[in-house]
């Protein structure tokens, strides 16, 4: 199967078996999303969702946040991992949103890069979610599907997202993404995939792993 088609068909029995597919991280707004997604690198959501109402209670706007006290913003996030740099990257973006956006998120891809602590994963999350706009965030889940499905045979996570995106239709990007996402946790683990018990495994060119 070529790896269109076999992307057509990945989107097909993905949506068919997750139809809820959603981001798990708890946010009220573009701005708690933003930062609950720097907060989620090497941390698992359900941690950073233990973390953020106090944070946010503590920090309700950009202007907040930019205004934090290092040693604060640390000791509330400290159980998320890499703390000083999570601080350090929340207390940087937050200031690039007050001096360049009226502290606001912006919504296009262009902007969100160019907030320190930002990368395309991020922006992707935030443009998927928070404003409903096609972005293919690629994590570690999404790296692992994309090569053994062979939607992608890069390593860089904008390649593979250039290369996923090449095959898969825009509408589908966000929606595609959030499943991968759902789909490397519940069945195509990455120690242990269970290919058995894969809706994919007939067309999946690595189902012997498993």
């Amino acid at each position: 199967m070529k790896p269109a088609a076999r992307a057509t068909t990945v989107v097909e029995r993905l949506a068919a078996a997750y139809p809820d597919a959603a981001c798990e991280l708890v946010h009220a707004s573009p701005l708690q999303l933003l930062v609950a997604t720097i907060l989620s690198a090497h941390c698992t959501d359900q941690r950073v969702n233990l973390v953020t109402p106090q944070l946010f209670e503590r920090y309700p706007t950009a202007a907040d946040f930019a205004a934090a006290g290092v040693a604060e913003l640390e000791s509330l996030i400290r159980s998320t991992g890499f703390f000083h740099a999570k601080a350090r990257a929340i207390r940087e973006m937050a200031q690039d949103l007050v001096m360049r956006f009226g502290g606001e998120v912006p919504d296009r891809m262009e902007d969100l890069v160019t907030l320190r602590g930002v990368g395309r994963k991020t922006a992707n999350v935030v443009r998927g979610v928070a404003w409903g706009l096609p972005g293919l965030a690629v994590d570690t889940h999404v790296s692992r599907l994309a090569s053994r499905l062979r939607l992608s045979q890069a390593d860089d996570p904008v390649k593979i997202e250039r290369d996923i995106c090449a095959v898969v239709p825009e509408r589908d990007w966000t929606p595609l993404g959030l499943r991968l996402i759902q789909h490397g946790r519940c069945v195509c683990v990455a120690r242990k995939p269970r290919c058995p018990d894969c809706v994919l495994n007939d067309i999946c060119p690595s189902a012997q792993l498993g």
